[in-house]
């Protein structure tokens, strides 16, 4: 891995006994209370919390496995300075001891580990939400730095005193409640991010997926200059009203586009401009399905991911044939005749072909494509009735 980023406090770490805390208000069923503050990566790892992950034979314990691929990852991403661990993590010490080792705004440690009786006791931070940040700081701390990453501090929430059963209360409403980010709202943030955060971009190349940027600019563009498109892109935060397709799904069907090598070397100005031709071709012959865009797949899921796909050798035909890949009519040229062609079934079992292939359901044959192995057929389709390339 590459030298952290991450600067510790000088001196040696020193596995703390107190931790200064604020006491919150206890939980509302069961009156456990609860503390927040901050907690040393060292304080926690590696010996002193357990996960309670489900064991199938024994039917004890209430969360999934840790994934080692996110650990991994974020483990990475902490070394390289990319991320932050702003949020807290959720903890709870069992047994209602625990409670006598609050005082005076400090958790006690050694309290934590001594019973009422002042006998020692075996005690452990019970990980009820946060065990990949605690994984990937133990993975730095063993296999990195010991001494910078035990120094690591991380916002924490603890019960004192919960059971089993309350903690497993508490990772249901936390897992359950959370609503995850819409994927087209994450790509508009990702694109903004990537203009001002270089590490983002060397990220996001790192895991494959810069190609969403280029993506999301590519949409953005269209929105603005393409007649074809124009209002019919729904961005994050957007009423539905005339839109007819949700920006992350136009977003995502460019990822072919993108990685392919004739396009994916292209300017994004050429690449808007080749979309952009590339559906006003096709307006050229099939003028219905943009008229009354609602009624037919065309721009729809189905309709932009098979065809944006099926785009990637569509250009090398038009390139053969000494045709501009950046004129309407050069796809008219190729395609219209190999679309009018096209052909399927529609919701009643009656062979439709050409424009009435586009139709929605019950009408038309594109809907029933819709599935990852449907949308295979139809690429495939389209790709056996485009005219072979000749070799000159």
């Amino acid at each position: 891995m590459a030298r952290s980023t991450f600067s510790p406090p000088p001196g040696p770490f020193v596995k703390p006994k107190v931790i200064a805390v604020t006491a919150g208000p206890k939980l509302i069923q069961t009156e456990t209370p609860i503390v927040t503050g901050f907690i040393t990566a060292g304080a926690l790892a590696p010996d002193n919390y357990v996960i309670p992950s489900f064991d199938p034979r024994t039917k004890k314990g209430y969360q999934r496995p840790p994934q080692q691929g996110r650990i991994n990852e974020l483990a990475s991403d902490l070394i390289k300075g990319r991320v932050d661990l702003p949020t807290c993590i959720l903890l709870n010490v069992r047994g209602r001891e625990a409670r006598n080792a609050l005082s005076d705004g400090k958790l006690d440690l050694e309290a934590l580990g001594r019973t009422s009786a002042g006998k020692k006791a075996d005690y452990k931070f019970h990980v009820v939400d946060g065990q990949h940040r605690i994984k990937a700081l133990e993975k730095l701390i063993q296999e990195e730095d010991e001494e910078v990453w035990s120094k690591y501090q991380i916002p924490f929430v603890c019960m004192l005193g919960g059971d089993e059963h309350e903690e497993m209360e508490q990772f249901y409403t936390v897992n359950t409640k959370a609503k995850p980010v819409r994927t087209d709202l994450a790509y508009e943030l990702l694109t903004k991010r990537s203009k001002t955060d270089e590490s983002l971009v060397d990220a996001l190349a790192e895991k494959g997926q810069d190609w969403v940027v280029t993506a999301q600019n590519i949409v953005q563009k269209l929105s603005d200059s393409s007649p074809p498109w124009r209002g019919r892109i729904r961005f994050a935060a957007m009423e539905k009203g005339g839109t007819i397709l949700p920006a992350a799904s136009l977003v995502t069907s460019l990822k072919p586009l993108i990685g392919s090598p004739y396009f994916g070397m292209l300017g994004i100005d050429t690449q808007v401009q080749i979309l952009d031709a590339f559906w006003r071709g096709l307006r050229i012959f099939m003028q219905e399905p943009f008229d009354q865009p609602g009624s037919y797949a065309l721009q729809k899921g189905v309709g932009v991911i098979v065809l944006h796909t099926a785009l990637v050798p569509i250009l090398e035909l038009v390139r053969s044939k000494g045709l501009s890949v950046l004129e309407p009519e050069s796809y008219e040229a190729v395609l219209a005749e190999p679309m009018r062609r096209l052909q399927g079934d529609d919701s009643h079992g009656i062979p439709v072909s050409g424009v009435d292939f586009w139709r929605v359901a019950p009408h038309g044959a594109a809907g029933s494509y819709s599935s990852s192995a449907g949308r295979r057929v139809l690429i495939a389709k389209i790709q056996a009735s485009l005219p072979r390339v000749q070799v000159q």
